[in-house]
Parts: C-alpha cells; sequence; structure tokens
C-alpha cells in the first residue's frame, strides 16, 4: 500500500510549519518531522501524511 504524502513549500520555516498546520487540520493529516531548508533554492518544505487507523504504524516525527 503507498501512502500520499503533502507538501508544502515556503519562503521560511515558520510560514511552512504554520501552513502544514492548517493543513493537518483541515484533511486530517500527521506531519512527518520538522521543515526543511531545500538547498539552493532558500525555500522550505514541508510534509505531512494521512493518519493511519492503527497509531503504532505510525513514522516518527
Amino acid at each position: 500500500m503507498s501512502t500520499v504524502v503533502y507538501t508544502v513549500l515556503a519562503d521560511s520555516e515558520s510560514v511552512a510549519a504554520d501552513e502544514l498546520q492548517r493543513l493537518c487540520r483541515a484533511l486530517g493529516l500527521t506531519p512527518l518531522g520538522r521543515p526543511s531548508v531545500v538547498l539552493g533554492r532558500g525555500r522550505w518544505l514541508a510534509r505531512a501524511e494521512a493518519r493511519t487507523e492503527n497509531p503504532q504504524k505510525q513514522r516518527p516525527a
């Protein structure tokens, strides 16, 4: 089974984190860790995936 990953790309870490949280609340997603910088682009990438039915199978942040 494949997992769909949702992505936010922003100009700053704080905007990426804020918008990812908004997306997570709206769609019931789980963040996949903190935003990371896109090397050479100066932009920030934040990701989330759909929550799993079994909490034991969730990936660590």
